[in-house]
């Protein structure tokens, strides 16, 4: 009998204690189901004009615009570096490229940079938490096998090492490159099938999918079907065939049940190089002007994100990362010093923005500095022997230019003279961050704290 009670009672324990495991289970796979998926779609060297919901005309987005009016569109949102390597990185990590090292140079196959071993990056973050990860497309962020995708938090890689028009074009499947040459005209549709691939391949777990396009970098390549399409040539061909390969994302996700719960991005690395348009904004990409710096920003989440909504609240892509962990509930090391905040609430709720200040980098400077509808410019190429506004032998020493970009957003005409506490005010952040960010000080460059 005693042995009867016994038998019953270590079954009933291990009945409890197998329910108790079910259980447990079933919340921590509710816990991951919940979690949001996170598709950051980048365009390479796109114009914040080339957009139809930011004013395009010749180039025609249909997919990308609806995106736009299923979310919220940003229109002061910024790139955090004027060129490819710096940028990414500063995407994927959520710090200015200078924290990096990743401003004197892009990364190419002849030089050192890269993306140190030490940074945590977006793919990193999430896969520690469970998330499956995939680079579909450019990396940029070094050569070496030791930076490559993988190692720094991807689970799949399938793409270029660099940009298109760095010898040689070489595709890569993880660590080994798979083809050479590579037949570029097809590369947007191969991302494209790519990424609905590992949409599909995870569909029952949380992802995140950086689809880096390679165009419309330059050189310029289509494929048969979509050349000659558009009014604005070649360029406007390419732009079409992204915006396409945009609505293939969305059309799977919507298949496989996953619309809802995703928080997809559409967004551009800096501005346009060689062709394409800056919209309103002066200069384009390798410059520290607007149009350098300034690129579109559409962000859709039907879950969390109300539709139609256009906010010019100032972000930058250094914004991803912080946002990303907060909408995932995942908790970093207080040891990691991030420039990027969580934007959720700007996003969701149309809330301000949560920088005080954004510092706007031409390599390891700071040329301008970003404050709600101002904005100080010290520094520009325009000038060739006098590179600063600020410098003592320059017309506007030694303050610089100080912008309305609400009332002109061209940076066509100088408030400083009008405005001389805002320009106080922001010298005094401009001061902050060279200290911070061990931003690179020319010599002669003002000090506010010895101005009269």
């Amino acid at each position: 009998m005693k042995n009867t009670l016994l038998i019953i009672t270590l079954f009933s324990l291990l009945a409890n204690h197998s329910a108790l495991v079910c259980a447990e289970a079933l919340a921590e796979a509710n816990t991951q189901a919940k979690r949001p998926n996170f598709i950051v779609i980048l365009a390479d060297d796109l114009g914040y004009g080339d957009i139809g919901s930011y004013g395009s005309t010749l180039i025609k987005t249909p997919n990308i615009d609806k995106l736009a009016a299923q979310g919220i569109q940003l229109n002061s949102f910024y790139a955090s570096a004027n060129v490819c390597t710096a940028s990414r990185g500063g995407l994927l990590t959520g710090r200015y490229p200078i924290r990096l090292n990743l401003v004197a140079d892009v990364a190419r196959p002849t030089n050192d940079i890269g993306l140190a071993s030490e940074e945590l990056t977006i793919a990193e973050a999430l896969g520690k938490e469970g998330y499956s990860t995939a680079l579909v497309g450019k990396w940029h962020l070094g050569e070496e096998a030791h930076r490559n995708p993988t190692l720094h938090g991807f689970d799949e890689f399938f793409g270029l090492l660099h940009s298109n028009d760095m010898a040689p074009v070489e595709l890569y499947e993880g660590s080994k490159m798979i083809e050479y040459p590579v037949d570029q005209s097809q590369l947007t549709k191969r991302y494209t099938a790519r990424a609905q691939q590992f949409i599909a391949d995870n569909k029952d777990q949380p992802f995140f999918l950086y689809l880096s396009h390679a165009f419309p970098h330059v050189p310029l390549f289509v494929s048969p079907e979509f050349s000659g399409r558009s009014e604005a040539g070649l360029y406007g061909d390419v732009v079409e065939e992204l915006d396409w390969s945009t609505g293939e994302i969305m059309k799977t996700l919507l298949e496989l049940g996953l619309d809802d719960n995703t928080l997809v991005i559409f967004t551009s690395d800096n501005g346009p190089w060689w062709e394409g348009s800056a919209g309103q904004y002066r200069d384009r990409k390798g410059s520290s002007w607007e149009g350098g710096l300034r690129v579109p920003f559409i962000a859709r989440w039907p879950a969390q994100i109300p539709a139609g909504i256009v906010s010019s609240e100032p972000a930058m892509n250094i914004d991803l990362l912080p946002t990303f962990v907060s909408a995932a509930n995942v908790q970093l090391a207080k040891t990691i010093e991030l420039d990027g905040k969580d934007i959720l609430p700007m996003l969701k709720n149309t809330e301000a923005s949560p920088h005080e200040v954004l510092y706007l980098f031409d390599k390891d400077r700071i040329a301008g500095v970003r404050k709600g509808q101002w904005k100080l410019v010290i520094e520009s190429k325009y000038q060739i022997l006098v590179t600063r506004f600020d410098h003592p032998s320059s017309y506007y020493g030694p303050v610089g230019l100080l912008f309305n970009l609400e009332k002109d957003p061209s940076e066509t005409y100088s408030y400083a003279r009008e405005n001389p506490a805002v320009v106080k005010a922001l010298r005094g952040y401009l001061e902050q961050g060279q200290i911070a960010l061990a931003a690179k000080r020319l010599p002669g460059m003002w000090n506010l704290q010895k101005s009269p």
